[in-house]
């Protein structure tokens, strides 16, 4: 019989049979990978890789990846970085180009976008999730209405549409760049 590559004497074909493995959790998948701590038959589908091992779900411990993790001093520090950065860019939009330039509107919130998430990366030491990217996206709209302050426009202008895109072009690539 042949088992792992290596021809095993001694073995006849009616042994091979019984010495065909399935996963504890697929049980029509056949596989010769077991659970380093409890030897449970387990499929590439079921593994978990840790630092010592393959390991099953039942063994491999259920910890959240490091750049998942969001605790409250973490949570306070993104949001005061998409404030400041939402804040700090519209102010910079709002002084330097009020007005905007038709379509490169585009270009110009796909710039405004990465920098809030940038700084909001920077700020959390790369964390990232859902909450992150929504922090980025208020940081993005907090630029645009900043933008229209110091412009003097409305609040939402109704006429605007190169600054909506723009918000719009940003939330998206705020969201993008903080994506996992």
């Amino acid at each position: 019989m042949v088992r792992w590559g290596k021809r095993v004497s001694g073995m006849t074909s009616t042994d091979a049979v019984s010495d065909v493995r399935y996963c504890a959790r697929h049980p029509k998948i056949e596989t010769g990978l077991a659970c380093g701590r409890c030897e449970t038959p387990i499929c590439p589908r079921c593994t978990v890789f840790t630092d010592v091992g393959a390991r099953c779900p039942d063994c491999a411990p259920a910890r959240k990846l490091p750049q998942f993790e969001l605790g409250p001093l973490i949570a306070g520090r993104a949001a005061l970085a998409a404030v400041a950065s939402g804040g700090l860019i519209g102010a910079a939009w709002g002084l330097i180009l009020p007005g905007g330039f038709g379509f490169f509107m585009i270009f110009l919130g796909i710039g405004i976008g990465y920098g809030v998430a940038e700084t909001i990366s920077w700020a959390t030491n790369r964390k990232l999730g859902p909450f992150i990217q929504a922090l980025a996206g208020f940081g993005v709209v907090l630029a645009y209405l900043t933008r229209n302050v110091l412009a003097g426009y409305e609040l939402i202008p109704a006429n605007d549409f190169g600054g909506v895109i723009a918000v719009l072009a940003g939330i998206v690539a705020a969201i993008n760049r903080l994506r996992y």
